[in-house]
């Protein structure tokens, strides 16, 4: 059992640090809840506990203090109906205090009563949260008996409230919450237990944003599958014609060194044999399917082809272990989804059959979601930045500062 889940928090305050970055239309509706509702569970099993939750987050980026755009108060009323969901069960009570420090977050959070949840004002409105400033931190830990970190997605940040609070709370009053928890063991299954055959799977635009965990999976993947524009570079680099495909000229040979670790590693870089092509970048756009490497002029790859999808697809469903981030083209129109979504079914393919599969990383996890087969893969992750630090190597100060 975990340290949160064996932790009784009965009359406890505790303070959750939660990741509510979620995006908003401009009547301030939420259009996508996933992180609010991915920490629903940890803030249950503290209320049913009879503890009493005190929830902190950032929002968006405000540059000069309170702005009502960034204001958490636009999150309660959806806050309290995923807390509320079961008709059942009691109602819970959600408060909000309109600042994170300061006399009426004090009061507030000392007047709440067990199983009820008070949500504090953005951390962002103080220049201190984003500085990692100490002092800020302390008055932030004073709000609760007990922290418990449950943004993975901000885990990446030495800010205030995820790196630094921890140290003003004992060994025995500071956890991860049971989203930072799957987070955490999920990715670490992958990176230092994973079965073999191992499978990563790299897409997106640029080579240069993914060059240092292509070169950290070289050390423990059998297999790397590569596809979407930076396919192209190491195309370019091994004397391919690419056409007006994406292509970052500077990595050339950053691609051609990669190639060669690989060869000397043993590890096999599947790069796509073919590509939809097209004469714009637009949905209405020309298509054909070409080589590649030999992309007429003015023609410029946006998706991997028949091929690459049979290779592709016969790779990841060999393997034992997945790792997933990137799609394999522009999967947000239809003329180039087929790839992303060939991708996505074979992934969930190899998890039916045992493999472990971890997705991350915005877009991934956005195609999972369009493709209705997140319950389909075997861990979708809610930290696209954070995730990719974790898996070129890096230590992540909010994960750090919990285990010291």
């Amino acid at each position: 059992m975990s340290k949160f889940s064996n932790h009784n928090f009965a009359g406890q305050k505790v303070l959750v640090r939660v990741d509510f970055n979620v995006p908003l239309d401009d009547k301030f509706n939420i259009t996508d809840d996933n992180r609010m509702a991915a920490t629903i569970p940890t803030i249950k099993k503290i209320l049913a506990d009879g503890g009493k939750v005190i929830l902190m987050s950032h929002f968006g980026r405000p540059k000069d203090g309170p702005t009502e755009k960034y204001s958490l108060k636009h999150l309660v009323k959806h806050l309290y109906e995923l807390l509320n969901a079961d008709a059942h069960e009691p109602a819970t009570k959600v408060f909000f205090a309109d600042d994170c420090i300061g006399e009426q977050a004090y009061l507030t959070a000392n007047m709440l009563r067990n199983g009820e949840v008070l949500l504090l004002e953005n951390l962002r409105f103080y220049k201190e949260e984003e500085k990692g400033d100490e002092a800020f931190a302390e008055k932030l830990s004073k709000l609760g008996d007990v922290y418990v970190n449950d943004a993975f997605g901000t885990a990446h940040r030495a800010h205030a409230s995820t790196a630094v609070i921890a140290k003003f709370f004992a060994a025995d009053k500071k956890m991860f919450g049971l989203l930072m928890e799957g987070e955490v063991i999920s990715a670490e299954k992958v990176l230092h237990q994973a079965e073999k055959p191992f499978t990563a799977i790299i897409g997106g635009a640029k080579v240069s944003d993914k060059i240092l965990i292509i070169e950290n999976l070289l050390e423990r993947a059998t297999d790397i599958i590569i596809g979407g524009g930076m396919a192209y570079t190491f195309l370019k680099a091994r004397g391919g014609k690419i056409g007006a495909s994406l292509c970052e000229d500077d990595r050339l040979q950053t691609a051609l060194d990669i190639l060669e670790k690989a060869k000397a590693k043993n590890v096999s870089i599947h790069l796509p044999e073919d590509s939809v092509i097209a004469d714009k970048f637009a949905a209405d756009a020309n298509t054909e399917v070409r080589p590649s490497d030999a992309i007429p002029d003015g023609w410029m790859g946006l998706d991997i082809g028949p091929k690459a999808v049979g290779i592709f697809s016969e790779v990841i469903k060999n393997s034992r272990t997945i790792l997933w981030n990137g799609p394999m083209g522009v999967f947000e129109m239809e003329k180039f989804q087929n790839g992303t979504k060939s991708v996505a079914l074979a992934v969930a393919a190899a998890t039916a059959t045992g493999a472990f599969s971890l997705v991350g990383g915005g877009d991934s996890v956005a195609a999972v979601n369009q493709f209705d087969l997140a319950d389909k893969v075997s861990y979708v992750s809610t930290g696209g930045g954070a995730m990719l630090e974790y898996f070129e190597g890096k230590v992540l100060p909010g994960i750090a500062a919990v285990k010291e």
